[in-house]
Parts: C-alpha cells; structure tokens; sequence
C-alpha cells in the first residue's frame, strides 16, 4: 500500500482518483474546504501559499505526490493569463522541486492541448508541442518546469470524462446534462480527440507510479473521434434522441481561446511501459453509464461540503445546479 498526496482532491480527476482508490492505497487528499466526511483524509491546505508545498511534504511524509491542482477552464485562462501562469505554471515546479528534494515520487498532470493539431498522424512524446491558448502555454510551461526541477518526475499529459461534484466539468456531463433534458447540444465535427474515463486514467497513473515511470507519457485513450462523434455516443449509450446532437465546426461555437483540431495522440509508449493495453472510449461510456444507474454522482455529491448526503441519496437523475459549462469541449 503507497501513501500517496494527490493536490485538488476536489477536482474531477483527483476526487475520482481518491475515491476509486482509498481502499487499496493510502489517499491524502489536499482541498480547500470544498469536501467533507469523504472516505480519505483531507487534508487542507492551498497552494498559492509559497511554503505550502515543502511543509505539507515535511508533515505529511508521502511516497508520492499526483498533482492534479490546476485552472483547466480553458476560455478563463485566457482572460487571466497572470491566474493560469500561476497556477499551471509556477506552482507545479515548485511542488516538484519540493519532492525531489524529499526524495519524493512525483507524478504531474498535464494535457494533450500543448499540440497545434496540425499534424495528421498521432503526436508522440517526441513531437515538439505548439500550444495555441494561454491554458496550453502554461501547461506547457508547468511541463518544463517540473521536469527541469525533478527530472526523475513524470508528466502525463491526459483527456478524460467523468463524473464530477458539480455535475458540470466534463464534456461528458455537458452532453448527459443537456440530453437528459430533451435540449439540443452543439458538437464539433472538426475538433477530434482521444477522451479516457477518469476511472481508467486513475488506473493508468497508479500503475505509472507503481512502474516509477519518469518522464513524458501520453494518457489519453487509444481511440481518437471528433467531438460531435463522442456526443452521439452519449447519447446513444444513455438510450437519448441522437439527432440533438447539432453538427458544427467549432468556428461557430462562439469560444474565446483558440482550440486545436486534432489532438490525436498514440499511447505506444504508456502500453509499452505499463505492459498493458490502453482502454478506448467504449468501455468508458460503459462505465460511465453504470455509475450513472448505480448513483455514483450522488454519492459523490454527498461529500460536497454544506450538502446533505440524504438530500442526494433521493434524487434519481442528475441536475445541472443551474450551472453550466462555459465551454462545451
């Protein structure tokens, strides 16, 4: 059993992350006052704060560190390049730098969006990243700096879905919110990507971690459609009207930062280095699916802090909590 700090414990994939695995490893998860009663330990803390990272990894004493902590809303960076710099940027090789000194495993999420998408075969490690939005230059940049500060760490740069406790985070949830209610969504036929199921990526980063992987690794899932694609497959796997699903380019979706169009990207070498395939997107809908049926998401939402877990144990379906998505990719 590894004890294991995982930062934004809050977020999508560090709360799935912690929640799919307290059971088999130690999770300490760091919040900011968002969660409570959850089955890890939370542990509080925030790391804007300059010495929060070399005290919490002094206390603490974990044998590894998943830093999933960041600002990920894409058309909000934009708006805050200073924010996203930060936060993206800075604080990952701070934290990192922290961990190598502590003689601490350190593994940093990133995202496949520090590529142009101008290429027509799928990226590799090796290819040389053109980010086209303030989100992906400073991601990029949290990918140097981490890796300058801790060369044994290593990066994963991810695209994932899933459930999460606002029930408006993923695309996924963009497409089930809006379906579910009989509304029409745009999908975008010119965007194309390899989305992985956060309980599947979970899986992946333990694994990387088991391996003490180092270095760049591409986690998305091994199979690549377009944006528009994905949403029928929701739709499709929920038994929801297909033809809401509105054909667009992403020209038309009215986004503030640029997007790229293809983010196809092989896993050949996270297969190789895991011994394992990697799942593609049918498995995860699936998935995705019977945690709907099983009420996974309200479960989830029970551990929201100033919400009741037995408000959300009557519920049958999901609601938006009149929040949407500022972006639907």
């Amino acid at each position: 059993m590894t004890r294991i700090l995982v930062t934004g414990a809050s977020g999508l994939l560090g709360l799935n992350l912690c929640l799919m695995n307290w059971d088999s490893h130690t999770l300490l998860g760091l919040d900011r006052g968002k969660l409570h009663d959850t089955p890890f330990e939370l542990i509080p803390g925030d790391l804007t704060d300059p010495q929060t990272a070399s005290r919490l990894l002094h206390t603490l004493h974990p044998e590894a560190v998943i830093h999933t902590a960041a600002n990920a809303n894409v058309d909000l960076c934009e708006k805050d390049p200073a924010g996203a710099q930060r936060l993206n940027a800075e604080i990952p090789g701070i934290l990192a730098e922290a961990a190598a000194k502590a003689s601490i495993r350190f593994l940093h999420i990133s995202t496949d969006a520090v590529f142009d998408g101008a290429n027509e075969s799928p990226y590799t490690e090796t290819d040389t990243p053109n980010p086209q939005s303030v989100y992906a230059q400073s991601k990029l940049l949290g990918e140097q700096n981490v890796l300058s500060a801790n060369p044994a760490a290593a990066v994963a740069r991810v695209n994932f879905f899933g459930w999460s406790l606002s029930g408006t985070r993923s695309l996924a949830e963009f497409f089930y919110n809006k379906l579910s209610a009989g509304q029409p969504a745009n999908g975008f036929t010119d965007v194309h990507f390899c989305p992985l199921f956060v309980g599947d990526l979970a899986q992946m980063l333990i694994g990387m971690l088991e391996k003490d992987l180092s270095g760049l690794y591409h986690v998305v899932g091994s199979e690549a459609l377009s944006k528009y694609e994905f949403g029928r497959r929701i739709a499709r796997q929920f038994g929801f009207d297909e033809g809401l699903i509105r054909p667009i380019s992403v020209q038309q979706g009215g986004l503030t930062a640029k997007r790229s169009p293809n983010l196809r990207l092989s896993v050949h070498k996270l297969s190789t280095a895991l011994g394992q395939p990697i799942p593609g997107v049918s498995t995860g809908l699936t998935q995705f699916y019977t945690q709907a049926r099983q009420g996974y998401p309200q479960k989830m939402r029970s551990y929201q802090q100033g919400v009741g877990s037995d408000k959300w144990k009557v519920e049958s379906r999901l609601t938006t909590d009149n929040q949407q998505l500022t972006t639907n990719d």
